[in-house]
């Protein structure tokens, strides 16, 4: 029995991104088949995914005392690449080859005022955290104000205008509760908000960024609308990273 287990391990640590691939099959499956039986659908299945996935982080994070949570444990490494920027990015850009553009350009004005009121909104809401918070220098409330804008935007502003390194740990944890609350709540209330179209899924990731927030519940409402929320999210990105540590570092360093 012990030299089966042991093959298996080998086998299994050999090939770490076939062994990512089923893990991840096998959560979903699971995940689905909770939400159908369980829940009567109430829950979707790719909510229920999400849950695993960061239990199974937090697990791996204790088990190891590493920092890259289940993908630290020499099975599961694989999950480390699958789940990566590298080939979330590849998802991305294979996604946006679903995407009407005749719907984009239909939508350019729209998607535009929801990118500008996004990003204003979130770094308006970190940088007031921030300040009750006890941070008063510009570039630590931008660099936080930034990191709600999304966990890619914070670290580019801090590093650009020197923020401590603690601070720049901040703004990506704060972008990662928000890429995480997006793709775990959108599901939940898809009803309530109603986001059935190529419109309102462009105005959706225009105003709320984190792609890989706003992908992954766009996948558990409709796969057929995520290239729309993931094309105007990744607009959401670049803006942030060009107006953050400009425009409106210095609209905060006039006002404090």
């Amino acid at each position: 029995m012990m030299v089966f287990v042991g093959a298996a391990e080998n086998i299994l640590v050999k090939n770490p991104l076939v062994t990512a691939f089923a893990v991840v099959g096998t959560v979903t499956f699971v995940s689905y088949a909770l939400s159908k039986y369980l829940t009567k659908g109430k829950l979707n299945g790719s909510s229920i995914a999400i849950l695993f996935g960061l239990l199974m982080a937090y697990v791996g994070g204790r088990v190891t005392g590493g920092s890259k949570g289940i993908s630290d444990i020499p099975v599961f490494a694989g999950i480390g690449l699958l789940g990566g920027s590298m080939m979330r990015d590849f998802t991305i850009v294979a996604t946006a080859f679903g995407a009407d553009f005749n719907e984009l350009k239909r939508l350019g004005l729209a998607g535009l005022v929801s990118l500008i009121l996004g990003v204003l909104f979130s770094f308006t809401i970190g940088a007031v955290f921030a300040w009750f918070g006890g941070y008063t220098s510009a570039e630590d409330i931008t660099t936080i104000g930034a990191g709600a804008v999304t966990f890619v935007v914070g670290p580019i502003t801090g590093a650009t205008l020197g923020a401590d390194s603690s601070v720049i740990a901040l703004s990506i944890g704060i972008g990662v509760v928000k890429s995480i609350a997006v793709m775990v709540i959108t599901p939940l209330v898809s009803k309530i908000i109603r986001i059935d179209k190529p419109r309102e899924a462009i105005i959706f990731g225009g105003l709320l960024g984190t792609t890989s927030g706003t992908s992954a519940a766009m996948a558990a409402i409709d796969p057929a609308l995520v290239p729309y929320a993931a094309m105007t999210a990744t607009f959401y990105t670049g803006l942030g990273c060009l107006v953050c540590p400009s425009v409106l570092y210095f609209a905060v360093a006039a006002i404090v």
